[in-house]
């Protein structure tokens, strides 16, 4: 019975996900508003497999509408959205469009002057989860600056954060800007990617003011639930390891697995020298080429059956595997203050800080950027 009733409040609760992200409409769902726009324009598209609309993809739903689509430029992961992380994606020809394929995560990140000189206007639409090192943001940047630049109409479909729920981590510092950190921001931000496009504008963060318009959300706040429909990453399968991975990818700049190379990535974590009656074997696979501590057991922590999502950032997984290392020189590699957007974070971390003592040290220039976030929010 007990049995039962498990399965009944999983069904309950799945029938509630599903009714509450059927109730937020997209801006991509939005096509009155914005195909006016783009009548009788030569368009450009930033996207992805998550540029979806109703079960259709952007690219094909555009052009039954007979909208003149020139090119698609395509972020990290490319336009299939199956490619490693940080894998090298090269340009390439859409099999069922035949549209060119520009990659913004090959020999450039920034769309060109001459990928740029046959385009009136670019549409934005990729699901983003709403963390710093997430890197569709930073693509996001590039396509704003190229556009201010070659005076092009920037439209941005705007999609729900499902991190949107809390502000939290360092606030990234100027010497540690890279692509996985282009702004002064926390790891977690609390904005959509409509409202962060709008930051990026007014706060100056590129060379010249990008002319921008969002196609708002419908039915959205920031404490609203949303399920993705599309995994937006090889490694992002589901809800729970989205939820997981502002805190999970930390370890990224550590000689901890995350699960890439196993079924579960970003929703449990090992290593070889850890202790522990859980265990998981990263295998290279799709998605996960030559993952961390390939073809050996990792002892670690599950974190799938958590009963509560995470609105903070999780340290104590990171301190505790960091003091049970039995060789802490080899514990962080050169990638970790990226992620982390400064060097002080590892350096707490090593001199033993409590918790609860480097969370503090955050909240200055966190109550800072929240100053700086509410001006350019879009929902309550």
């Amino acid at each position: 019975m007990a049995k039962i009733r498990q399965i009944i409040c999983l069904i309950i609760l799945s029938i509630i996900i599903d009714t509450n992200a059927q109730n937020i409409t997209t801006g991509a769902e939005r096509v009155n508003k914005y195909l006016s726009l783009i009548t009788n324009k030569q368009v450009a598209i930033v996207g992805n497999h998550t540029s979806m609309l109703n079960n259709v993809h952007l690219v094909d739903s555009l052009i039954s509408h007979k909208i003149n689509i020139i090119k698609v430029f395509s972020p990290e992961h490319g336009f299939r959205g199956n490619e490693d992380a940080g894998a090298y994606i090269k340009d390439d020809i859409d099999s069922k469009t035949k549209l060119p394929i520009i990659s913004l995560y090959g020999k450039n990140k920034k769309p060109s002057n001459d990928d740029l000189k046959d385009i009136d206007i670019i549409l934005f639409d990729i699901q983003d989860v709403g963390v710093r090192f997430y890197t569709y943001i930073s693509t996001l940047h590039y396509v704003m600056e190229a556009a201010a630049e070659n005076n092009i109409e920037l439209i941005v479909l705007d999609r729900p954060n499902p991190n949107g729920h809390y502000i939290d981590g360092p606030v990234r510092e100027e010497n540690y800007k890279s692509f996985v950190g282009m702004h002064p921001v926390p790891i977690v931000y609390g904005m959509t990617i409509g409202e962060y496009a709008k930051m990026i504008n007014g706060e100056k963060w590129i060379s010249q003011k990008c002319n921008l318009k969002v196609i708002k959300l419908i039915g959205y706040n920031h404490d609203s639930h949303y399920d993705l429909p599309i995994k937006p990453s090889p490694n992002l399968p589901n809800s729970r390891s989205i939820n997981l991975y502002p805190s999970l990818c930390l370890f990224e700049g550590t000689n901890v697995s995350i699960g890439r190379g196993t079924n579960f990535p970003f929703q449990h974590f090992g290593a070889p020298y850890l202790k522990s009656n859980y265990s998981f074997i990263p295998k290279s696979g799709k998605g996960s080429k030559f993952p961390k501590h390939e073809n050996k057991k990792c002892y670690g922590s599950d974190l799938r059956f958590q009963e509560n999502y995470m609105s903070n950032i999780n340290l104590v997984w990171l301190i505790n595997c960091y003091n049970d290392c039995p060789n802490k020189k080899d514990f962080f590699n050169s990638f970790f203050d990226k992620l982390a957007g400064n060097e002080k974070l590892r350096k707490q971390i090593c001199e033993g800080k409590e918790t609860y003592e480097i969370v503090n040290s955050w909240q200055k220039d966190l109550d800072k950027f929240k100053k700086i976030r509410v001006k350019y929010l879009l929902y309550d």
